[in-house]
């Protein structure tokens, strides 16, 4: 399956992984993931959330810009969104086909917003999701704490999908743990 396996590192921008729990312990294992994906040759696309102009996340504004540490190579896809959703009105769902991708990691910022969403709508293109549940994260929110929403969602999202498409939450240490160095 590792070769119909792609890693999709969401919204990993500076203003997000600043005000995130753990954001750069999160970052951290990002990378980790992202240089085992590379030596397998797994793809790994970047989704990355852009705002109307005057938005904090105007296109081009610094703080918009993907996090240094897990900074796309050249020729690494770049899939820019306006909503929550990697899959609405963008070209992510082509680029995977034009791959014969069937399996999507999914790691990243915010955990309720464009993490759940992404796990959902990629069950729904028929996709097989691996949620890495130590390497998505958010902030703080005035009803419940970032730990409380993560654990929420983790446990939430572990087995939902369809007749023929799951959701399957793992720990980092799982991903690529089998396949050879």
């Amino acid at each position: 399956m590792i070769d119909k396996t792609a890693l999709v590192i969401v919204d990993t921008q500076s203003i997000i992984t600043y005000h995130s729990y753990h954001g750069e312990e999160i970052v951290d294992k990002i990378s980790s993931l992202q240089a085992k994906a590379r030596q397998l040759n797994v793809p790994v696309l970047f989704i990355q959330h852009i705002g109307p102009a005057g938005s904090p996340f105007e296109e081009g504004a610094h703080m918009t810009e993907i996090h240094p540490n897990v900074a796309p190579l050249e020729g690494e896809i770049v899939i820019k969104k306006t909503a929550c959703d990697a899959f609405y009105e963008t070209a992510l769902h082509q680029e995977l086909l034009n791959r014969g991708i069937e399996h999507l990691i999914i790691v990243g910022f915010q955990t309720q917003f464009c993490i759940d969403t992404a796990c959902r709508s990629a069950v729904s293109h028929g996709y097989e999701v691996t949620l890495v549940g130590d390497c998505h994260s958010t902030a703080n929110t005035p009803t419940l704490n970032a730990i409380s929403i993560i654990d929420h969602h983790n446990e939430t999202l572990n087995g939902l999908g369809t007749q023929h498409h799951n959701i399957t939450v793992k720990d980092s240490s799982e991903i690529f743990a089998s396949e050879p160095r």
